[in-house]
């Protein structure tokens, strides 16, 4: 699917500067056939998405695409997944785009966003993008397998480069350096100081030593955990007497990008996923390029598990590695042509978790470059995940015509009816629960065979605030218990799952609930919880009974993950993690018990009165008609809060021409 972000950021005739960024709210992102990075660019609240994939629907396309299902068959990708995507968020316009993809299309959106093109078809995107001063944005998923490349002109300005609060410091001591020339700044050691060389630092609330406070900012290096210097010389100052704060002051940075047909052909320094595999990049790099010249040489990619089409794309790619530049060369010894081969093998299929990760990683990345905060992919970024290939070729890799097929070609059958019959535990239902649940009813994972279930408990009830993140809810769920409206959502991707959707927490106090049966009955468990004290009874549980478990989490734009399996690698427990420094959002909304808690709520209750009604009031003012249908989809109460956050910002008699 092909998605386009549409410019309503910019007024008619207006140019922005190249690289200037722009609001998330009024980026408009258009997509080109990858499902998950528009579900997460509309959730992030871009002001329109159009969409764009010609392609017919198929039963294949239901195993990765999670707004496809089979009775989708035959119709055009893009209209399957149109009404789906446009219940996540109201406020967001998506379209359709029918037709060819010209550069008038192309120039009427901020970000472009192409997957399943051809690098010919890129390049002449990139090039239109670039002319009309839009983002580029490329990836594709191929089997365990993945790539991204990124292009937002000749001078992006990043203005927030890591997106974190500026690092702070309590001034303890300043002292001259007579030798250098600099002065050194110790703080007190409560806290490990972050400021990194090369900072820019300010002084403020100091007594004595005004002139560094009134001067700056100043250069800081030679920074240690307690101390840091800075390039002045102090030694005229006026004496330090007490006190003081030192303040990181970010400064924002100018990429370069350059395009697509220059950077394919000397791509330079790649962004590296796995420091175990620091060799790799150049390979999959020389690999995709392979893979296009295959398909353009024979209209297909290479066969699952074929010996004669892996043969066929390892002598392409040496054969594109001998007529490189010098510089660009690779060397093909017999790892990389495996790893070519590999390729080969599974690029026909695409899988959900690769299409789930490479879906965040872009939906990241447009609102990187709508929004100029954090750095983003300079310019590839490659990813593989070969250590869970089969050794050999499964023996019955299908097809079957079903939603399972990519999943076969690449692990097998076998391997399918092995998910299917897994009995799962999954201990929170709110972001990661949904995207869990999303990915077990895709893959097939607990679909009833042999005793297999997914077991899905939540203590917690639906919020408005929820519904930014947790995509599997909508406003006529809110109220609802978040683990029987996420069972629900995930039974309606695939109707097969066998769900047991509870409202208990996992505690001491539920063990009548969650016993030694349950528990020796269990296959996996998943967390997907937001604080310490319960992820480690879950893990203390695990370890006891010797069940496997992953384990994760998330805060802001962070994310950790840990599998644990018994008797291999260490638990969760077995080590401690620093204190969290922000609370999770539902901890927020449901029991702010500290002042930062208390402060964060009332923030997130202004945005929520401030930015909700005029942003549905834009979105009734723009189409009315697709405002009408998407409140009569909401149900009515979700309808009639839309209705009263229109007239609070329009007036009573906003809707007197209701459709």
């Amino acid at each position: 699917m092909r998605t386009l972000p549409t410019r309503g950021w910019r007024a008619p005739g207006a140019r922005r500067p190249r690289g200037a960024p722009q609001r998330p709210a009024s980026a408009r992102p258009s997509f080109l056939p990858l499902p998950p990075p528009a579900k997460n660019v509309i959730l992030a609240g871009v002001k329109a998405v159009t969409l764009h994939d010609p392609q017919p629907a198929t039963a294949r396309d239901a195993g990765a695409n999670f707004y496809i299902s089979p009775a989708d068959a035959g119709t055009p990708r893009a209209h399957a997944c149109r009404d789906r995507l446009a219940e996540l968020n109201p406020a967001v316009a998506v379209t359709v785009a029918d037709g060819e993809l010209t550069e008038a299309l192309i120039a009427a959106h901020g970000v472009v966003v192409v997957s399943e093109a051809s690098t010919a078809d890129a390049i002449r995107v990139d090039a239109a993008a670039r002319a009309a001063g839009a983002a580029f944005i490329r990836a594709d998923v191929r089997g365990v397998f993945g790539a991204a490349f990124c292009d937002f002109g000749d001078a992006f300005v990043v203005d927030d480069v890591d997106g974190e609060p500026p690092r702070t410091g309590i001034v303890a001591a300043v002292t001259p350096l007579a030798e250098s020339g600099a002065t050194l700044v110790t703080c007190v050691d409560d806290e490990r100081l972050e400021f990194e060389d090369g900072d820019m630092v300010s002084f403020s609330e100091m007594v004595g030593c005004g002139e560094l406070v009134s001067g700056g900012p100043w250069r800081a290096k030679n920074c240690r955990p307690t101390s840091f210097e800075v390039e002045v010389d102090s030694s005229a100052f006026a004496p330090h007497v007490r006190g003081g704060h030192a303040t990181q002051i970010k400064q924002p940075k100018t990429l370069a990008f350059r395009p697509l047909e220059a950077a394919a052909a000397s791509p330079g320094e790649f962004l590296v996923s796995d420091f175990s595999k620091l060799d790799r990049p150049p390979v999959l790099h020389l690999a995709f390029a392979a893979l296009d010249a295959f398909a353009v040489e024979t209209g297909r990619l290479p066969s699952p598990w074929d010996a004669g089409d892996a043969g066929r794309l390892v002598g392409i790619a040496r054969g594109l590695n001998e007529s490189a530049a010098a510089g660009a060369r690779v060397e093909l010894d017999d790892a990389a042509a495996a790893l070519i081969s590999s390729l080969a093998h599974t690029a026909a299929a695409e899988l959900s978790p690769m299409a789930s990760i490479f879906g965040g990683v872009v939906g990241q990345e447009v609102v990187k470059a709508a929004s100029g905060k954090f750095h983003p992919l300079h310019q590839f970024f490659y990813f593989d995940a070969t250590e869970t290939l089969p050794p050999t070729r499964p023996a019955d890799i299908g097809p079957r015509a079903d939603r399972y097929d990519a999943q076969a070609a690449v692990f097998g059958v076998d391997f399918g009816a092995r998910l299917a019959a897994l009995r799962v535990f999954l201990v929170g239902a709110g972001a990661l629960g949904c995207e869990f649940l999303k990915a077990f009813a895709l893959m097939g994972v607990g679909t009833g065979a042999g005793g297999g279930r997914v077991t899905v408990t939540d203590d917690d009830t639906i919020e408005k605030s929820n519904l930014s993140r947790q995509f599997l809810f909508r406003d006529r769920d809110i109220g609802a218990p978040k683990s029987t409206a996420a069972a629900a959502a995930a039974a309606a991707i695939n109707p097969d799952l066998a769900l047991v959707a509870l409202q208990e927490r996992v505690s001491p106090a539920t063990e009548s609930v969650f016993g030694d049966a349950f528990w020796g009955g269990t296959n996996l468990v998943v967390n997907a919880l937001d604080n310490v004290t319960a992820r480690l009874y879950v893990d203390a549980r695990c370890v006891h009974h010797g069940v496997p478990l992953l384990e994760s989490g998330t805060l802001g734009a962070k994310c950790n993950t840990q599998c644990v399996l018994p008797g291999v690698t260490e638990n969760y427990g077995a080590s401690r993690d620093p204190p969290e420094k922000q609370a999770p959002m539902c901890t927020l909304h449901s029991f702010p018990h500290t002042v930062d808690h208390c402060l964060t709520y009332a923030r997130s209750e202004f945005e929520g009165l401030l930015e909700k009604a005029p942003a549905e009031a834009n979105a009734f003012l723009q189409d009315r008609a697709a405002f009408a249908a998407a409140a009569r989809r909401a149900g009515d109460a979700a309808a009639r809060e839309q209705l009263l956050a229109v007239t609070a910002a329009l007036g009573p008699d906003a809707v007197s021409t209701w459709p």
